[in-house]
């Protein structure tokens, strides 16, 4: 079961959570302003209503999280988005890191493999306020080619690699954030895409996320 009351106290937490994310030093301000805006808890079940505004990742659906709201924050101010960016997320899970990039006021294409998660989605209220995302389900890996290319791609699982099929969805100047590693650690990158189709790396901190799969959950595939 989830809530939707948002009340004064949510509020003061949230306050106090995107406080917490300025001291870690998350200093883009749309970002924190973005994560000060969304309950938190709406995408929780009631049970963590109480604990939605600690900087923790939280169980959901099919062994999947809730990404800590620092990773949040960290991974969509090193998109460094403008307004109207057209940007591809991998991994919808719970749709939190959708609403934070729509929020901000870019176009969201994001995929989600685990097909119970997908409908569950589809379902959640809250998320029909986002006329500008778009849900799929579908394989992460294989990227959504017919609305390529893109400004920006963000992965939200540790990538074993980085993959050859997003990069060429990236427009020219497009930058992809994608945690890589397949151990229980992974680094941040960001890539850049260059005219030739190369790109270059970036690399910033260690993060650690549920890892990213191919194919498609749920549907015998």
């Amino acid at each position: 079961m989830r809530t939707f009351e948002d009340t004064y106290r949510h509020k003061g937490l949230r306050k106090r959570l995107v406080a917490l994310l300025k001291e870690k030093g998350i200093s883009d301000e749309r970002v924190l302003e973005a994560i000060n805006d969304i309950p938190r808890h709406y995408f929780l079940d009631s049970a963590f209503d109480e604990k939605a505004y600690e900087d923790k990742a939280f169980p959901i659906a099919v062994g999947q999280t809730i990404s800590q709201p620092y990773t949040v924050a960290y991974q969509t101010q090193l998109l460094e988005l403008k307004p109207f960016d057209k940007v591809l997320e991998i991994g919808t899970g719970s749709a939190y890191q959708a609403s934070v990039l729509a929020e901000m006021g870019v176009q969201v294409f994001t995929i989600e493999r685990q097909k119970a998660l997908f409908e569950e989605n589809k379902k959640f209220h809250y998320l029909k306020k986002y006329s500008n995302i778009k849900f799929f389900y579908g394989d992460g890996f294989a990227g959504l080619p017919t609305y390529a290319p893109f400004d920006k791609i963000i992965i939200t699982a540790a990538a074993p690699f980085i993959p050859d099929k997003l990069i060429a969805q990236l427009k020219t100047g497009g930058k992809m954030v994608i945690p890589v590693g397949d151990g229980a650690v992974q680094r941040m990158l960001r890539l850049t895409k260059h005219a030739d189709g190369s790109y270059s790396e970036e690399i910033f901190a260690n993060f650690s996320f549920v890892p990213m799969l191919e194919g498609r959950e749920g549907n015998g595939s």
